[in-house]
C-alpha cells in the first residue's frame, strides 16, 4: 500500500507536536524540581539572533498548520503569537492538535499536484503539494521541533533522543 499526502502530514505533524507536549512536560517537571522559574525556559534560546523557545514553538505550531491547510486548500486558523507561559505553549500546541484533527483526510489524499504558493523574503515560490509537504513543510517543521529539543537540552534539562523520537 502506497502512503498517501494524508498519511505523510497531519499525523506525522500531529506525532510532533505530541512530542513537543512531552518534551515540555518534561522540562516543566525539571524546572520544579531544581527551582528554576520555568520563564527562563520559555524566553531561552540557543543564540542572541535566534528564537526563543516559545518562537520555536510556535514556528512549529504554524508550520504544521500552515502546511496541512495549504495541501488541503483551506484557510489555516491564526494564531496571534503570544504565548509567554508554559501554559499558553501547551494550549497552542492542543489548538494546533485540534485543528489538525479536524481536517478531512478527502481534501488531502489525491492532491499531490494540487499547487502551493508560499510569500518567502525573495518573493514567491511555487510548489505542487506534495513537494511543497516533502521538501519545505515537513523540515521546517522538524527544524522547529528540533530547535526547541536544542534549547532545553542546553538549558539543562534531563531530555535525550528517546524524548525527541517518542514511543515507537
Amino acid at each position: 500500500m502506497a502512503l498517501s499526502m494524508y498519511d505523510l502530514s497531519v499525523p506525522v505533524f500531529t506525532r510532533g507536536l505530541g512530542q513537543l507536549t512531552h518534551l515540555l512536560d518534561k522540562s516543566l517537571a525539571h524546572a520544579k524540581a531544581q527551582g528554576i522559574d520555568p520563564a527562563t525556559l520559555v524566553d531561552a534560546r540557543l543564540a542572541p539572533d535566534m528564537l526563543t523557545l516559545a518562537g520555536q514553538i510556535q514556528r512549529a505550531s504554524d508550520a504544521s498548520k500552515l502546511g496541512t491547510a495549504r495541501i488541503a486548500g483551506i484557510p489555516a486558523p491564526s494564531f496571534p503569537d503570544e504565548e509567554k507561559t508554559w501554559d499558553d505553549l501547551l494550549a497552542r500546541i492542543v489548538k494546533t492538535q485540534d485543528f489538525l484533527a479536524g481536517v478531512d483526510r478527502a481534501l488531502i489524499d489525491g492532491q499531490e499536484e494540487r499547487p502551493v504558493t508560499i510569500k518567502a523574503r525573495e518573493g514567491e515560490a511555487h510548489f505542487t503539494a506534495q513537494r511543497y509537504l516533502l521538501q519545505f513543510a515537513l523540515p521546517n517543521f522538524f527544524f522547529h521541533v528540533t530547535t526547541a529539543y536544542d534549547v532545553l537540552r542546553h538549558k539543562g534539562v534531563p531530555i535525550g533522543k528517546l524524548d525527541y523520537l517518542g514511543p515507537f
